[in-house]
């Protein structure tokens, strides 16, 4: 049963809860690093145009940026090494949305 549930699910689903739910799914942590791998190209073109125009404050701030960026992203990668990824069926499972917990429910309720 748990198959299907997987199939139903499609990755915006498992995105969304994965926001809601406990823990970070496969498909969160993924969107999370595509996200952080285009905040990271457009920081290093800035840092590029900061460069080409010499404004100086500029690029401190676009370097501060670009320190922030990759901060958040180590520890964020860490935290996730140290606690694992969640499976989309468990955060459903937490969250009473999978078929099974229904069909268990109807089941006591009888």
């Amino acid at each position: 049963m748990e198959s299907e549930n997987t199939k139903d699910v499609s990755s915006a689903e498992a995105v969304l809860l994965g926001a809601l739910a406990p823990g970070v799914n496969a498909p969160t942590w993924i969107t999370l690093k595509f996200t952080f791998l285009l905040m990271g190209l457009s920081l290093a073109l800035m840092l590029g145009l900061a460069f080409s125009s010499s404004d100086s404050p500029l690029m401190l701030h676009v370097t501060f940026l670009v320190l922030i960026c990759l901060t958040l992203f180590s520890l964020l990668s860490w935290f996730l090494a140290q606690t694992g990824l969640v499976s989309v069926e468990h955060q459903m499972r937490e969250m009473g949305l999978s078929q099974n917990d229904n069909l268990d429910e109807t089941r006591k309720s009888k």
